[in-house]
C-alpha cells in the first residue's frame, strides 16, 4: 500500500507544470500518428441504434425536479437515446478538407480516451451480453453473449436495469500531453460519469455509480482484460460500472450481484479483435502504467456520504430543452473579454455544484465531496472582482482558514444565497492572475469568471491511493456541470487542464500539500470561429428517425 501511495505522489509531483517548465511530453505532434478516436472490434455482430426522434424533450430546468419527468420503458430505442445523449456525436466541424467529430460528453483535446460499454440483460431488441458502443456510427458492437438460456434462474440484473461501463485508452492522450495525459483521462471519466446521469435523467431514469467494484472484476466484465483480443492494439485500462434503472424507489440502488455478473461474463461468448488506433508510437510513457497499476482500485465496501438538505435550486431562465442543452454543449475557444454575467446566473451555476440528494449529476454518486472551487471573479454585475473561495462541504472550513494565507478577508458574500459558504478572500483585479496561473491563456481572463479546482488531497490518499482517481472524477463531473449551466445561461464554458500547480498553490499560501489544484475551468461570452462549418452529427448514416 505504502509503495503504491509513494507512486501515486510522485506521479502528481513530476506532471506538474511550473513557470520554469512543463511536465514532460512530446514536445511537438505527431500528425502521422494520430490516434484514431474510434474505437471499433471486428469480427462480432452489429446492432444499429435508432437515433433520437421520438425521445421525450423535457425542459432543461426539470432535469432537477425529482418526479417530473416519467421514467421512459426499458426500451431498444430509449437505451439508444442514453447512449446518444451521453457518447453519440453532437455534430462535425470542418475547416478546408479537415473535418472532425464533436460529443456530447466533454474531452481534453477533444481527443476522447474514454470508451463505453453497456451491459444488458433481458432488455427486448438487445442480446444478453456486454456491447460496445461506437458513437461514430450509433451502433453497438456484441463483445460478450451471454448464456442466460442454460441459467435462466439467475438474475444478474437487477429489474428494469442495465449497466454502463466506462474504460480509458490512455494513449489517446499521452498521444498530444505525454505524462500528464493520466490526468485528462481522470477528468474525461468525470465526465462521462455526468454525461451518463444526464442522458438518464432526461429519459426519468435513475443512476448509480457502483463502488464496490474492483478493476480486475470491471476489466473482466468489460472484457478489457482480454489480451488476445487487443493484440498490438491500444489497451483499455477499466474505470467505472454504472447502474442505470427506471426507478430506485426512495432512492434505494438494489445492486447487481456481481458474482453472477464474473460467472456470466468467464462463460460467455466472446468475440471481436479491437483495431489499433496509430501504427507508431513516437513516444512511450511508462510512468502513466506505473501510476494506473499504483492506483487500481480493489473491490471496497463504502458507506454511503449523505448530503445535506438544502434549498430547491435557484431558477434557471433556460427556455431550451434539455435535449438541446446537452447537443449543443461547446468548448469555447475564445472570449469576447468584455461581456458581464449576472449574479443570478452566478450564482445559479455554483448552486448547481453542490451535492444534492436527489438532483443529477450528485446523487449518482456516494462518496463525500472532497473539491471545492476557488473563484477568479471578472465580470460577474453586483459581485466584486477578486478571489473567492466556494466551498462544497462546510467540514473543511476550519482547516482551510487555518492553512490558507493568514492575511485573507474571509469575507462572507453579501449579495449569495443563504445556504452558500462562499468568502471572498481579496478584493482586486484577478484577470492577470488568472491568466498567468492557466499557463498564460487569455480565455482564463476574458471571460465573466474562471475556477481552480482545489481537492482535499491528503483526507483519504494515504490509505487508500486509488482515490486519487475519483478527486479527478469529481472535478470531472464538475466541469460538466458548469459546461451545461453555462450554455442554460446562454454563455460558455471550457475546461482548462494545462495550468502551473504549484504556483496556484503559492498564491494560497499552501505550506503543505493538504489541497492540490486538480483542474481549471473558465465561463465567459464565446467568440465563434465564422471560418469553421457546423454540419450534422448523422447525416453521414442511411437510417431512419434522423432528427437533426
Amino acid at each position: 500500500m505504502q509503495n503504491d501511495l509513494d507512486t501515486v505522489l510522485a506521479y502528481h509531483q513530476r506532471t506538474k507544470h511550473h513557470f520554469q517548465h512543463y511536465a514532460a511530453g512530446p514536445g511537438g505532434l505527431d500528425w502521422k500518428n494520430q490516434p484514431d478516436p474510434f474505437r471499433t472490434f471486428a469480427g462480432n455482430p452489429q446492432l444499429a441504434l435508432p437515433l433520437l426522434a421520438a425521445a421525450p424533450q423535457p425542459p432543461y430546468d426539470d432535469l432537477y425536479r425529482p418526479g417530473e419527468i416519467a421514467p421512459q420503458a426499458l426500451t431498444l430505442n430509449s437505451i439508444a437515446a442514453l447512449f446518444e445523449l451521453a457518447f453519440g456525436l453532437s455534430a462535425w466541424k470542418q475547416y478546408d478538407d479537415t473535418r472532425w467529430a464533436l460529443r456530447c460528453n466533454p474531452s481534453s483535446g477533444n481527443l476522447h480516451p474514454t470508451e463505453a460499454y453497456l451491459v444488458s440483460a433481458g432488455c427486448e431488441g438487445i442480446e444478453d451480453g456486454v456491447h460496445h458502443y461506437v458513437s461514430r456510427d450509433h451502433l453497438l458492437e456484441q463483445r460478450c453473449r451471454f448464456d442466460t438460456a442454460s441459467n435462466s434462474s439467475e438474475r444478474i440484473l437487477p429489474p428494469d436495469s442495465f449497466l454502463v461501463g466506462l474504460s480509458s485508452v490512455h494513449w489517446r492522450e499521452a498521444w498530444k500531453y505525454g505524462e500528464r495525459a493520466f490526468r485528462y483521462c481522470q477528468h474525461d471519466v468525470g465526465h462521462a460519469i455526468a454525461a451518463v446521469r444526464y442522458a438518464a435523467a432526461t429519459l426519468g431514469w435513475q443512476m448509480r455509480l457502483l463502488s464496490t467494484c474492483s478493476d480486475a472484476q470491471i476489466g473482466a466484465l468489460l472484457g478489457t482484460d482480454r489480451g488476445a483480443d487487443f493484440g498490438t492494439a491500444e489497451r483499455e485500462s477499466p474505470d467505472v460500472i454504472l447502474l442505470v434503472s427506471t426507478s430506485m424507489p426512495g432512492g434505494a440502488v438494489i445492486e447487481p450481484d456481481t458474482a453472477a455478473l464474473m460467472r456470466a461474463a468467464q462463460g460467455g461468448q466472446w468475440q471481436g479483435h479491437a483495431n489499433v488506433l496509430a501504427e507508431h508510437h513516437s513516444h512511450q510513457w511508462p510512468v502513466i502504467d506505473e501510476v494506473a497499476l499504483a492506483s487500481a482500485k480493489p473491490a471496497t465496501q463504502e458507506t454511503a456520504w449523505l448530503a445535506p438538505a438544502l434549498p430547491d435550486p435557484l431558477a434557471s431562465k433556460c427556455n431550451h430543452s434539455a435535449v438541446e442543452i446537452i447537443r449543443q454543449r461547446r468548448s469555447a475557444q475564445a472570449f469576447d473579454g468584455v461581456s458581464t454575467l449576472s449574479a443570478e446566473a452566478f450564482y445559479r451555476m455554483l448552486d448547481m455544484t453542490l451535492p444534492r440528494r436527489a438532483a443529477p449529476p450528485w446523487d449518482a454518486i456516494a462518496w463525500t465531496p472532497r473539491v471545492h472551487l476557488l473563484l477568479f471573479v471578472h465580470r460577474v454585475d453586483g459581485v466584486a472582482p477578486g478571489l473567492y473561495l466556494f466551498l462544497r462541504n462546510q467540514e473543511i472550513e476550519a482547516k482551510l482558514r487555518a492553512g490558507l494565507n493568514p492575511e485573507y478577508e474571509w469575507l462572507p458574500t453579501p449579495s449569495c444565497p443563504a445556504h452558500f459558504s462562499l468568502f471572498r478572500l481579496v478584493a482586486a483585479d484577478a484577470k492577470n492572475a488568472a491568466r498567468a496561473l492557466s499557463c498564460h491563456q487569455d480565455i482564463a481572463a476574458d471571460g465573466a469568471f474562471s475556477v481552480a479546482m482545489l481537492s482535499e488531497y491528503d483526507t483519504e490518499l494515504a490509505t487508500t491511493p486509488w482515490v486519487y482517481r475519483r478527486l479527478f472524477w469529481e472535478a470531472g463531473i464538475l466541469g460538466q456541470v458548469l459546461y451545461l449551466e453555462a450554455e442554460a445561461a446562454g454563455v460558455r464554458g471550457t475546461g482548462i487542464g494545462c495550468y502551473f500547480d504549484d504556483a496556484v498553490h503559492d498564491l494560497l499560501g499552501i505550506k503543505t500539500p493538504f489541497v492540490q489544484s486538480m483542474y481549471h475551468f473558465t465561463v465567459g461570452t464565446a467568440l465563434e470561429d465564422t471560418r469553421l462549418q457546423t454540419l450534422p452529427a448523422y447525416a453521414h448514416l442511411d437510417r431512419a428517425n434522423v432528427n437533426q
